[in-house]
C-alpha cells in the first residue's frame, strides 16, 4: 500500500510522516488492498478556493475535496489486485489554514483536525456519504471509530507510529509503502459530507470532487 503526502500549503506544523502513517492506517482499517495507492495533498487557501469554486461551484476555501479515481476499492484486500497491479484510490486535498480555524472553533489540537478531515477524505474516496441520515450515521460511527482506534495505536506506541521500512520523506513529500496494523472497520456507501459530526470540529465542509476531472 502506498500513500504520498505533499505538503504545497506552506504550513510548517504538519507532521507530513505521521499524516501518512493515519491515511495507511485508515486504509488498512477499511481493507483496502495493498495494491492501492492514495495521494494527500496539502495547498494553500487560495488554491483550496479554486478547486472549491471548479468543482463545487461554490465560493470560499473548504477544509477537504476528495477525488476518486479507481471502482477497486469495493473488494478487500484479500480478493483484490490480481486483475490490476496498480489501484488508484484518488486525491484527498487538506487546507491546513482552514483546519487551524476549526480546530481552534472545535477546541482540540490542529493535529487532530487534520487527520480527521484525512479520515474524512479517504471515506469518501470509499464511497461514504451523508446524504441521508442513515448514511450520515454510518459515516461518523465508522469515523469515529477509526479515530479511536487510530489515538490507541498513537498512545500504544512508545514513538511515534508508522515509519516502517518503506518509508522515505523529500522536499516536504512522504511516502510510506506496505500493510500496516490497524483495528478493522469496513463498509462501503456513497458520497458528499461534513467532517466535524460526532468527532467536535465545527464547520467543516468535507466535499467530494468529480472523479474524472483534475
Amino acid at each position: 500500500m502506498a500513500v504520498f503526502v505533499a505538503n504545497e500549503s506552506g504550513a510548517t506544523d504538519v507532521d507530513e510522516v505521521l499524516l501518512t502513517a493515519l491515511a495507511r492506517f485508515v486504509l488498512d482499517a477499511m481493507k483496502v488492498s495493498p495494491l492501492a495507492e492514495l495521494s494527500v495533498l496539502l495547498v494553500e487557501e487560495k488554491a483550496m478556493t479554486d478547486l472549491h469554486v471548479r468543482y463545487m461551484g461554490e465560493e470560499g476555501p473548504t477544509d477537504v475535496l476528495s477525488f476518486a479515481q479507481d471502482e477497486a476499492f469495493d473488494a478487500s484486500w484479500s480478493e483484490s489486485g490480481d486483475d490490476d497491479p496498480t489501484l488508484l484510490l484518488g486525491d484527498v486535498v487538506l487546507c491546513p489554514s482552514v483546519a487551524h480555524r476549526q480546530a481552534e472553533q472545535a477546541g482540540h489540537a490542529f493535529e487532530r483536525e487534520l487527520h480527521l478531515l484525512c479520515t474524512h477524505g479517504i471515506l469518501h474516496l470509499l464511497g461514504f456519504d451523508h446524504a441521508e441520515p442513515d448514511e450520515e450515521r454510518e459515516m461518523w460511527k465508522i469515523q469515529n471509530r477509526l479515530l479511536s482506534a487510530w489515538d490507541t495505536a498513537v498512545k500504544a506506541t512508545p514513538t511515534r507510529p508508522a515509519t516502517t521500512a518503506g518509508e522515505a520523506t523529500r522536499g516536504g513529500t512522504s511516502t510510506v509503502d506496505g500493510p500496516a496494523d490497524a483495528a478493522g472497520a469496513s463498509g462501503a456507501a456513497g458520497g458528499t459530507s461534513d467532517a466535524g459530526e460526532g468527532t467536535g470540529a465545527a464547520g467543516g465542509t468535507g466535499e467530494t470532487g468529480p472523479a474524472d476531472e483534475r
